[in-house]
């Protein structure tokens, strides 16, 4: 802990509020809120912790706080900081949360269709759906059971759903709006749980078509009752009421908690949604937290009432969603609490071997790399890799790791401008200089190290730069590979030295996944560019051959090797013109081309 930190932990109020733990480049890494700021944050740099935990304390350098009238207000505060730093550390819900919705149209002729968007245009709205199969097999059921318009725009001539019966054409016959209004009228009955009374009117025309000997009518009947069933029928919890209504549970076990949440419609239970994520705070908090950041989606739908588990603080959790909050003590609402505990435990316990793995294979990698090369865990590599063919269209490729994943929004690609021929040292100075002046001037995170696919003359070039041009102070290393181009040596410090790690060890995999796609990057980035730079050479200067009329060579003849074995009659039977046709069979037939 350093001394500005100790002196901020000594002036902390007895109030509620706002943290932010930042790190030694002043960035956001993670937002808290506490009834009693003090002892919160005091909490972090006293007593033990788990590993987890240790790791965020380890990179805090600095904090400051916001103090908020109530619990509430530190609530909401702490979930707008979290959208606008978007810390590491944080729940970050980065999935929509937006759920299908099945739409009826308020058009003259309506129809129906699964959205994700509710607005204010007079249609109904039934749902939400879990997901869109749901949506979609429900849908697919009404279109058997209620013809409305399928197309857009209405046609000149029946289509095919009027031939299979799930259309009244409205294209060609006159359809009333008493017809429209009694399907409608159906439609939504269906949806707001009424489809065992549909159930029981088709069962009743199957029997009376199977009275007067319609066979046929009768087994298009029994067809539409077992789809009911299959569809509709196959939840095996079921309430009384017709309430909708979000169910939640969670558990908590190593520093890590699973949310799950049932979802009931129509006194149904139709499906579930299971979170698992690090906690750093106390579950309850974590829990209202997440609660938050589930609800305020674009669109989220809720429902009139949400079950809690006993520990939530319910006023605050309705102040917060502005639902009612109900923690269910005995009954049928308090079983499905439970259940809905008893399975986030169950895939808590389940993924745990999963999470451990992949923790020794990324961050266990990264802290075991940092102790092997005595420098700052180095939670965010920059790596790098130079590609040329004898010098013609040289690139760079970068690559970025964070906590031993790598990062692919970040990856970027370098032209080698002011370098000529095959010269590794003038083009990483380049790249590197390129680079690192953007981060300066854009105030982009610094990497905790930097990674050269080369040896000595790449590594010193590149500390070169960053030194005495840029007076960036990061720790730079070099990959070596052996006679079979296989990792084989770890470069590091002043002057350069083989760092010892064992090649059975998780941080030499690392060292290894970074050079092998750092790699992969570059060469594909050189390929591109050599397909570009061999079409361009080929067909650009060609008379008459423009990049509309490339495009349409290429795609028809595939590849410029056919283009030069089409005669002057293929060329112009896909329009080209004999004069421009003759040039190009010449052009390509001449030996500088081949």
């Amino acid at each position: 802990m350093n001394q500005n930190i100790k002196n901020k932990l000594a002036l902390l109020p007895d109030q509620p509020g706002c943290y932010l733990m930042k790190d030694r480049q002043g960035t956001v890494i993670y937002v808290g809120k506490a009834k009693v700021l003090k002892n919160r944050v005091r909490s972090y740099f006293t007593g033990s912790h788990d590993a987890k935990t240790q790791r965020l304390v380890g990179e805090i350098e600095d904090f400051e706080y916001i103090i908020t009238s109530s619990n509430l207000e530190a609530l909401i505060l702490e979930l707008n900081l979290i959208k606008k730093h978007d810390p590491k550390y944080n729940i970050m819900l980065k999935d929509d949360k937006s759920y299908p919705f099945i739409k009826l149209t308020a058009e003259r002729h309506p129809r129906l269709i699964i959205t994700r968007k509710v607005k204010k245009d007079k249609a109904k709205y039934f749902g939400p759906y879990p997901n869109a199969y749901a949506a979609t097999e429900t849908k697919k059921l009404l279109d058997r059971l209620y013809p409305l318009r399928k197309c857009l725009n209405l046609p000149d001539r029946v289509c095919l759903y009027y031939h299979m019966g799930q259309c009244l054409a409205p294209c060609v016959k006159e359809i009333t709006e008493a017809q429209y209004k009694e399907m409608t009228n159906e439609i939504a009955r269906f949806l707001n749980g009424g489809h065992q009374a549909v159930k029981e009117q088709l069962t009743a025309k199957m029997n009376e078509a199977a009275e007067n000997l319609e066979f046929e009518r009768a087994k298009e009947f029994r067809d539409q009752i077992a789809y009911i069933e299959a569809t509709m029928e196959k939840q095996k919890i079921n309430m009384t009421d017709l309430i909708d209504r979000d169910v939640f549970g969670y558990a908590v076990d190593k520093g890590w908690m699973c949310v799950q949440v049932f979802f009931v419609r129509q006194g149904k239970l139709i499906e579930r949604d299971v979170s698992l994520f690090p906690i750093y705070d106390e579950p309850e908090e974590e829990f209202l937290t997440y609660l938050g950041q589930f609800y305020d989606q674009p669109n989220h739908f809720k429902p009139k009432e949400i079950l809690l588990p006993e520990k939530v603080d319910d006023s605050l959790a309705e102040g917060l969603i502005e639902v009612k909050m109900i923690k269910p003590q005995k009954g049928r609402k308090k079983e499905l609490v439970k259940l809905a505990v008893s399975n986030a435990q169950a895939a808590l316990t389940e993924k745990f071997a999963l999470i451990e793995r992949d923790e020794d294979r990324t961050i266990k990698a990264v802290e075991q790399l940092g102790r092997a090369m005595n420098i700052h865990t180095p939670l965010r590599i920059e790596a790098f890799d130079n590609s040329n063919i004898q010098g013609t269209n040289p690139v760079s490729a970068l690559i970025v790791f964070i906590d031993g994943k790598p990062a692919k929004k970040e990856y970027r690609k370098f032209k080698i401008k002011t370098v000529q021929g095959p010269d590794d040292y003038g083009s990483m100075r380049e790249v590197i200089r390129r680079r690192y002046s953007r981060v300066l001037k854009e105030g982009l995170p610094l990497p905790d190290l930097i990674i050269i696919d080369g040896g000595k003359g790449q590594v010193e070039a590149a500390k070169d730069i960053l030194l005495n041009e840029l007076d960036l102070d990061i720790p730079v290393a070099g990959l070596a590979k052996d006679e079979k181009h296989r990792t084989s040596q770890l470069l590091f410090g002043t002057p350069l030295d083989i760092v010892p790690l064992s090649h059975n060890s998780q941080e030499f995999y690392l060292l290894q996944r970074i050079q092998d796609e750092v790699h992969r990057f570059a060469i594909t980035f050189h390929r591109q560019l050599r397909g570009k730079s061999a079409i361009q050479s080929v067909l650009d200067d060609i008379a008459g051959v423009g990049p509309k009329r490339k495009q349409q060579l290429l795609k028809h003849f595939g590849s410029v090797k056919k283009l030069k074995e089409a005669t002057i009659e293929e060329l112009r039977s896909i329009g080209i013109p004999e004069k421009t046709a003759e040039e190009i069979t010449r052009s390509l037939k001449e030996p500088d081309s081949k």
